[in-house]
C-alpha cells in the first residue's frame, strides 16, 4: 500500500502482485492505489480495469468504498457513465471503470489520457487490451498496478512481467495465504482440500505451473464405484450429443444426498459404422429412462436439434447444459472430492474415460484434451446444470387492489 512512498521503491514504474487466492493482493493493491492518485494528483484520470465492468464494482469498487469512506474519503459514482469521483483533503480525481475480457476491448480504453492504472487479474485479460491500456499512461509520474492469480508458466504476463520484473523498473510482490489474517484456519483448511495437481499450486501454493496430466486425479474406483444403497428419490438424465463422434447419456438417482450414475448408454458411430438419428437418440433416451419419473433431462447446449427433438415429443423436461468447460471441471472435481457424485460399476465407459481424460499441455490457455471426454462431458454438464440447481418452488402474493 505504501511502495509508492517508501524511499527504496518510490522511484520504481510499477507494482506487480501475484499469489494466492484469498491472499489480500486485491485489498491491499487497490486501496494503495486510491491513496497514491489521491496524495499525488489533482484533476486527473485514472482507470481501474478487470475482466468486466460488473467484475471491477463487485470486486475493487464496492470494498474500497467501505475501506475509504471512513478514511474520510468522499466517492461520487456514476454508474450510467462508469466513473468514480474521489476527493480527499482537497484534491479530486476521476477513476473510469474498464472491462477486458477480449480482444474487442482494447478500442474502449483508446484516446484517453491516463495518470494511472490498475489492472485487477492481468492475467485474465487479453495482451492487446493490457498494452493499450499502459500506452494511456503519459501524465508525468504516472504508475502501473497489477494484480493476478498464476496461470501457465509459458502466458506472456508472466515472461514478459513478472520474471523481467527488474527490466521493467517494477516491484514484485508474492503475496501467499499467511498475507491474509483476516482467513481462520477452517477456511484456509478448505481451500486446502478444494484443488488438486497445478490448481493446488497456483491458488494455494501461487505458484505459475503447467496443467498437466489426468484432469480427475482425485478419481478412486474403491471411494467413487459403489451401487445406490437405496431406491432413488429423483432422477435425472444427462447427455453429450453426437452424430460420428460418440453419444453419452448417465442416468442418475439420488440416494440419501449423493448422485449415483446408476446406468448410461455409450454409443460410438464410428466403431458400430451406423450414425444415429435425433429420433434413434431419443429411443435411446426413453429405454433409458423406463418408466421412472424423470425430473430433468440435461443436454449438451449445442445439440439444438435434439433438444428440439426432445420438446416436440412432450415426454420429458429438457434444459441446456452451462458449459463453462474450466469451470465445470473444478465442480466436478470438487464434487467426486466431497462424494457428491458416484458410479455405478455398470457404467464401464464413464470409468475408463476418468483414467483418460487428461490436460492439453500444448493449449495457449487451460483445456483439456478432446479424446475420451464424452462421458466426461455429460457428468459435467450433470454437475454444473443438474446437481448444484436448487430445488424448486412456488411462492404466490396476492394484492388487494
Amino acid at each position: 500500500m505504501s511502495w509508492w512512498y517508501h524511499p527504496k521503491t518510490r522511484r520504481l514504474d510499477a507494482v506487480i502482485c501475484d499469489g494466492a487466492v484469498r491472499s489480500g493482493k486485491t485489498t491491499a493493491l487497490s486501496l494503495g492505489f486510491v491513496l497514491w492518485a489521491s496524495c499525488r494528483f489533482q484533476g486527473q484520470s485514472f482507470a481501474l480495469c478487470g475482466r468486466t465492468v460488473t467484475a471491477v464494482r463487485r470486486n475493487l469498487v464496492r470494498p474500497l468504498t467501505a475501506l475509504l469512506a471512513p478514511l474520510g474519503f468522499d466517492i461520487t459514482e456514476k454508474v450510467s457513465r462508469n466513473y468514480l469521483d474521489i476527493r480527499f483533503q482537497g484534491h479530486e480525481n476521476r477513476f473510469y471503470l474498464f472491462g477486458g475480457k477480449d480482444e474487442a476491448s482494447a478500442p474502449l480504453i483508446q484516446g484517453i489520457t491516463l495518470a494511472g492504472v490498475l489492472l485487477d487479474e492481468v492475467a485474465l485479460m487479453p495482451r492487446s487490451f493490457v498494452e493499450q491500456a499502459l500506452a494511456r499512461c503519459s501524465v508525468a509520474g504516472a504508475k502501473l498496478w497489477f494484480s493476478c492469480n498464476p496461470d501457465k508458466p509459458s502466458h506472456w504476463f508472466y515472461r514478459e512481467w513478472i520474471l523481467q520484473a527488474a527490466q521493467k523498473h517494477a516491484l514484485y510482490l508474492h503475496f501467499t495465504m499467511d498475507d491474509n489474517p483476516s482467513l481462520s484456519p477452517s477456511v484456509r483448511a478448505r481451500y486446502e482440500r478444494l484443488y488438486t495437481g497445478a490448481f493446488y499450486d497456483r491458488y494455494v501454493r501461487g505458484i505459475w505451473a503447467a496443467a498437466n496430466g489426468l484432469c480427475y486425479p482425485m478419481f478412486d474406483e474403491k471411494l467413487h464405484v459403489a451401487e445406490p444403497p437405496c431406491e432413488p428419490e429423483r432422477y435425472a438424465v444427462s447427455c453429450d450429443y453426437g452424430t460420428m463422434n460418440p453419444c453419452s447419456f448417465g442416468l442418475w438417482g439420488l440416494c440419501r444426498g449423493c448422485w449415483y450414475r446408476i446406468a448410461e448408454d455409450y454409443y460410438d458411430a464410428r466403431r458400430s459404422g451406423l450414425p444415429r438419428t435425433d429420433e434413434e437418440h431419443y429411443r435411446t433416451l426413453c429405454s433409458l429412462a423406463g418408466d421412472r419419473p424423470i425430473d430433468t433431462v440435461v443436454v449438451d447446449p449445442s445439440a439444438a436439434s435434439f433438444i428440439a427433438c426432445i420438446r416436440r415429443h412432450g415426454k420429458f423436461r429438457v434444459v441446456p447444459a452451462k458449459n463453462d468447460v474450466l469451470a465445470g471441471i473444478h465442480r466436478t472435481a470438487d464434487a467426486l472430492r466431497s462424494g457428491e457424485i458416484k458410479i455405478a460399476p455398470c457404467c464401464t465407459d464413464a470409468i475408463r474415460e476418468f483414467s483418460l481424460y487428461q490436460w492439453d499441455a500444448r493449449a495457449q490457455h487451460d483445456a483439456p484434451l478432446k479424446e475420451n471426454d464424452h462421458a466426461m462431458d455429460d457428468i459435467r454438464y450433470f454437475v454444473t446444470t443438474v446437481a448444484d440447481a436448487p430445488r424448486g418452488g412456488c411462492f404466490a402474493l396476492s394484492v388487494r387492489r
